[in-house]
């Protein structure tokens, strides 16, 4: 999540693309989006959601975040059960609360393509190190770091615990973490693009050098399409919200989306409509005015 770099005041109108389909489904990223930075859902925000499903408009949480750290929104779940997590890996139902979440959907990244990735990206970039995010282990090479303050399931190299035959193997593996020490965050996402090339997705949504890697074409624009186009939803009656370079393709995709006041530069230019930072309840905003009528 980013701080808030661009926070403009939330009396201003949010910017807006002109469009008249009604909408149908809200799809909002949560860590510098809807949450605030304390990670708390604020009572307008809270309000604003129930509003819009009260009105008939679905509303998907559309997250980097894996299934085990929804517990930010587990009291603010009500109709929206359904939640598409790590970048698009898994679509889960959040409806058991904390500990208890249903896979509904899993895209997984293959192993072949994984292990292909950490070598081509250990040759780019000397000095990468790694975690593996599966449904519901998460393991870590030793000098990975504490990033989240979880205790991983087992250390040991990359390449160790994708193998055949490893711990890791009994579950499917949502995505590879890979973080570098020294790099700028925006020069190490283009450096792991090009030496990945198409065998995985590679996006980013934190402030450090750390990459998210899933299997190929998967990200939150393609698993919501998806989870859209089995409710009959088309992408017009989408509007987004997102705040980082993993929000970009969703952003595009979508028929309306909007940058939050503090999003990276090219999630504001992606994105067809801005508002007000996270910390001024940017969502919320937008989804009063849309009930309202005012956009």
């Amino acid at each position: 999540m980013r701080d808030n770099e661009r926070v403009t005041s939330a009396i201003r109108e949010p910017e807006t693309p002109a469009a008249t389909t009604p909408p149908r489904l809200i799809a909002t990223d949560l860590d510098g989006t809807l949450l605030r930075d304390d990670k708390s859902v604020s009572p307008r925000t809270v309000a604003a959601l129930a509003a819009a499903e009260e009105a008939g408009i679905e509303v998907f949480f559309v997250t980097g975040r894996p299934a085990r750290w929804m517990d930010v929104v587990s009291d603010h779940v009500h109709g929206h059960g359904l939640a598409i997590c790590g970048n698009g890996a898994a679509v889960v139902d959040l409806h058991g609360g904390p500990g208890a979440h249903r896979f509904v959907k899993v895209r997984e990244l293959p192993r072949n393509n994984a292990l292909e990735a950490v070598g081509l990206l250990r040759d780019a970039a000397p000095g990468t190190v790694y975690a593996v995010e599966q449904t519901y282990g998460f393991y870590q090479e030793p000098a990975y770091p504490k990033l989240h303050m979880e205790v991983p399931d087992d250390l040991a190299p990359a390449e160790d615990l994708l193998a055949d035959g490893s711990a890791s193997t009994a579950e499917p593996v949502l995505k590879i973490l890979a973080f570098h020490p020294e790099m700028e965050p925006d020069a190490f996402l283009t450096l792991a693009r090009l030496a990945v090339g198409e065998r995985a997705t590679v996006t980013r949504s934190s402030p450090s050098a750390l990459l998210e890697i899933s299997g190929p074409d998967v990200s939150k624009a393609s698993t919501l399409a998806l989870c859209c186009a089995e409710r009959g939803i088309s992408h017009e009656e989408v509007v987004a919200f997102g705040d980082m370079p993993n929000d970009v393709e969703m952003l595009t995709w979508a028929g309306r989306s909007y940058a939050m006041g503090n999003a990276h530069p090219d999630v504001l230019a992606a994105a067809s409509g801005h508002t007000v930072a996270n910390n001024d309840d940017g969502v919320a905003v937008v989804i009063e005015q849309l009930l309202n009528g005012r956009i």
